[in-house]
């Protein structure tokens, strides 16, 4: 379940200080709160990775891992103020500041192409 991102070039991270870093840089940070539910393996991952096929896309691509790595998931969590915790779930960052967030409510129920779409539409806008 890991490897699904980090296959497609999602760098994996560990602990809160590598959250901040990478949450943090310039340009835009795909951010994916993966987790072991039957919507992230059905939808939200599947649909991640498809949207990455656009001439549009995330500069930085990150993954935190629900229930395993747990404080890292908890800074990420952070990062999505005003939204409640959520897995998973999928933020955009541009320049260190969250400007767009799929809650988990937002991907169970809808295909993996209905959320490739959906984040098609928030990288033309932000990306």
């Amino acid at each position: 379940m890991k490897s699904d991102l980090t296959m497609a070039g999602f760098e994996d991270l560990h602990t809160p200080d590598q959250v901040d870093k990478a949450l943090a840089s310039s340009g835009t940070v795909l951010c994916v709160v993966n987790s072991v539910c039957g919507c992230a393996a059905g939808a939200a991952r599947p649909g991640v990775k498809s949207s990455l096929t656009g001439d549009k896309k995330p500069t930085k691509l990150v993954t935190v891992f629900a229930g395993v790595d747990t404080e890292a998931v908890a800074q990420a969590r952070k990062h999505f103020l005003p939204y409640p915790p959520s897995s998973p779930s999928v933020a955009l960052f541009k320049d260190g500041k969250l400007v767009h967030f799929i809650e988990r409510h937002h991907i169970e129920g809808r295909t993996a192409e209905m959320i490739s779409e959906h984040l098609k539409s928030a990288y033309e806008e932000f990306c």
